[in-house]
């Protein structure tokens, strides 16, 4: 990656955005409004002006056709950063890889809003800037549960490799509003952004030619008009359980993004977590936990699982103590 150019200031934070293959051919200004949709449009411009290169040390327009493989490199004024949960917990562990059971509102990568108050920031501070263990995958920041991450480059790319395989099983723990029909299934749908919203950030299951999803569900409890789902994605889209949900008629719990009331969402970037905001989305944030993972050892090729429980803060939405 590039060196910091001369004129960017130390303190500025570097954002790092891969252009992954459903991106291939934005213009980057509407790339960077999608990315990060709390910025301005003047904003995006300003930052498209002279703090934005790609991964070669070149300046990035705001017209520039993206491909894929591309990274966009960004640079911004560090922020006030809200206050997060930081307490993390070490529930795997061997010679080459960790995993830990993350908090949920926990960023897992700095990002326009967050530096300090990271997963990677609290994991450098624990073992040291040259010993920090490298995520191999990522959760939003509002999930909670299973991150794993490598102790060494190798392993790193050998645990990136097996996501990237589909070697990985992944289950989630979805609370969502209604009762599902049928309460066990598939969901395939395509996914692609959401043309129809001025919220840049949403995905939808409308357009016949976007990227093939398939997650599959099962509903393991029901309580005033609520369950309690086990989901497995078996592709890796944006916000794909998420979204699949939305496509059956339900929203996770806490949801503020794909809530029926747009409103509830720009009203949330406007206030942060308001009363009003909370009350409104029925959870301080989305009741969606990485429950489970499971997959061949790389280094051992003994076959690996990793469970976190359901947390806390989720069981009361179910009726459960």
């Amino acid at each position: 990656m590039i060196d910091r150019p001369d004129h960017i200031p130390p303190e500025y934070l570097e954002l790092t955005i891969p252009v992954v293959k459903e991106f291939a051919g934005w213009r980057a200004d509407r790339f960077v409004a999608h990315k990060i949709p709390r910025l301005s449009r003047n904003k995006v411009q300003r930052i498209l002006k002279s703090l934005a290169f790609d991964q070669t040390g070149k300046p990035i327009k705001p017209n520039r056709t993206l491909r894929t493989d591309d990274v966009v490199i960004l640079y911004k004024e560090p922020p006030d950063e809200p206050e997060v949960c930081k307490d993390i917990r070490i529930i795997y562990e061997d010679d080459w890889y960790i995993a830990v059971d993350k908090p949920p509102r926990l960023p897992v990568h700095p990002t326009a809003k967050y530096l300090k108050n990271t997963l990677t920031y609290v994991l450098e501070e624990m073992y040291g800037a040259e010993n920090r263990p490298q995520l191999v995958h990522r959760l939003d920041a509002e999930t909670s549960g299973i991150v794993l991450c490598g102790k060494t480059l190798d392993a790193e790319r050998r645990g990136k490799g097996l996501f990237a395989r589909r070697k990985v099983q992944k289950t989630y723990l979805a609370i969502v509003d209604g009762i599902l029909e049928p309460e066990a299934g598939r969901i395939e749908a395509p996914i692609s952004p959401d043309p129809r919203t001025i919220i840049k950030a949403r995905m939808w299951t409308g357009d016949p030619a976007g990227l093939p999803a398939l997650t599959e569900y099962e509903t393991i409890a029901k309580n005033n008009g609520r369950s309690l789902l086990r989901m497995k994605p078996r592709t890796g889209r944006q916000h794909q359980l998420r979204v699949h949900l939305r496509h059956m008629g339900h929203i996770i719990v806490g949801d503020k993004l794909y809530a029926e009331d747009q409103d509830l969402f720009l009203d949330y970037m406007q206030e942060g977590l308001s009363d009003s905001v909370v009350e409104r989305a029925g959870h301080f944030r989305q009741a969606l936990h990485a429950h489970q993972l499971s997959f061949t050892h790389p280094y051992t090729d003994e076959i690996t699982t990793i469970v976190s429980p359901l947390p806390d803060d989720m069981k009361p939405l179910i009726g459960l103590k």
